[in-house]
């Protein structure tokens, strides 16, 4: 599929709310409904737009520790890893990379001990560094198509 101008508007503005009506979203872009309803299916069909979600504040659901497990893993079958961090609730992300790290995992927490119990179930497959996030400067940046 190719992305026109129009396309990128439509992402744009539901990047910025994906709540936003049909109707609303055809105002901003200039467009009528029903041809605003037939590009946004288009766009979920190539699978550009592949969901819809709510943003939860963590704090304020009881996991006010936000933290990057970064693993070192050397030797091990990698599957170990990526079935406790599927199963684990506290994982929001998890990704696989290249250099010394093999895994990065975002993790959200209620207290200290509660982040060591979590690396304690990934310490058996490998090296853990652990850092606690302060602030989030840049948490969520619209991506300019």
């Amino acid at each position: 599929m190719i992305v026109d101008e129009i396309d990128r508007k439509i992402l744009k503005e539901l990047q910025q709310d994906a709540r936003t009506s049909y109707a609303e979203l055809g105002r901003r872009v200039g467009l009528t409904t029903p041809a605003v309803i037939e590009r946004v299916r288009k766009l979920e069909d190539a699978g550009i737009i592949t969901g819809y979600r709510a943003e939860i504040d963590t704090a304020k659901v009881g996991l006010p520790i936000t933290a990057f497990v970064r693993m070192s893993i050397t030797g091990v079958d990698y599957s170990h890893i990526i079935e406790v961090a599927q199963e684990s609730n506290e994982v929001l992300e998890c990704h696989r990379g290249t250099g010394g790290d093999s895994f990065i995992m975002k993790v959200a927490v209620s207290s200290v001990e509660h982040l060591q119990q979590m690396i304690d179930r990934l310490t058996p497959y490998g090296i853990t560094t652990t850092t606690i996030v302060l602030s989030s400067p840049v948490k969520r940046r619209i991506i300019e198509i």
